[in-house]
């Protein structure tokens, strides 16, 4: 029976999408909001840039970059592990593509739009339970149909997604279902996927048999640097939970205690003792004793 690998890692995301330009330009088309009479019809593909925002991340993420017959740049991201520092880097990222398109003696009028597209492998949006698509550009605030063209970020949570209706773009669907349910579990392929020729031959990239035994070593190491780098940020996490948790009993004590002071010195005060007397007594400032 033939395995298949799982096509969100490093080898076969790249060897997918980074190698094989007519499934790029389909994944591309399918993902993006891009009009029918835009599509993407050829690609160049770009140097790829990683400059993680943090050090326990920087494995996580796999990119390919390209442009189009337009000129119009992509970034095409699978992040394994989220965290809200993300959108700030894809922006950033975006941002510094759109602006190496010219130099200083150019005209600002043949910038292209930056597309950034970032496949999660996490949900980031807990309070949207059915929306898995997440397409960012800059609009007018009053009125929606009023855009600025130039920066279009796109974020798909995989784990949300489920197939729901035929009003969906079919490529979309299937590229999504390629994603979400190859793996090295995979028994068997469902036959809608086998019947698209692009997906067909993205299945068939992805099988363990088209890898060496190198490239199957740096695979199970791209996993378990994933799974590495996810424990240590969960061990970070409960760490400050723990931490501030410590923190916030520490000023209870002290303000409980604090407040049990207040209250003997108000009771002193009632009783006549003078203000040097409850200071010595309680340890306030002869201030607070006196704006009891």
């Amino acid at each position: 029976m033939e395995r298949y690998l799982d096509p969100k890692a490093d080898l076969t995301f790249k060897k997918v999408f980074g190698e094989h330009p007519d499934l790029l330009i389909s994944f591309l088309n399918a993902m993006l909001p891009i009009e029918d009479d835009e599509m993407v019809v050829e690609v160049e593909y770009l140097p790829t840039e990683l400059v993680p925002e943090n050090p326990l991340k920087k494995n996580s993420i796999v990119d390919v970059r390209c442009k189009d017959q337009l000129g119009r740049h992509f970034i095409v991201e699978m992040q394994m592990i989220w965290s809200d520092e993300f959108k700030q880097r894809v922006l950033f990222n975006a941002s510094k593509a759109y602006v190496r398109q010219l130099d200083s003696s150019e005209n600002y009028k043949l910038l292209q739009p930056v597309y950034s597209l970032n496949l999660v492998n996490e949900i980031f949006e807990a309070g949207m339970p059915t929306t898995f698509y997440h397409h960012y550009q800059l609009v007018h605030c009053e009125n929606s149909k009023n855009i600025i063209d130039g920066l279009q970020l796109v974020f798909v949570e995989l784990p949300k997604f489920i197939p729901r209706t035929i009003s969906e773009k079919k490529m979309r669907v299937l590229w999504l279902r390629f994603l979400t349910e190859i793996d090295e579990k995979t028994r068997s392929v469902s036959p809608e996927l086998m019947e698209d020729n692009l997906i067909n031959k993205a299945l068939t990239l992805v099988k363990e048999s088209a890898f060496d035994e190198a490239q199957l070593l740096g695979y199970e190491k791209f996993w378990d640097t994933v799974r590495t780098e996810k424990t240590l940020i969960e061990s970070a996490q409960l760490k400050g939970l723990a931490q501030g948790r410590a923190e916030g009993r520490a000023e209870g004590i002290a303000e409980g205690e604090q407040n049990k002071q207040f209250e003997i010195a108000r009771n002193l005060r009632n009783l006549g003792v003078d203000t040097a007397t409850i200071v010595k007594s309680t340890g306030l400032s002869e201030e607070d004793v006196e704006s009891l």
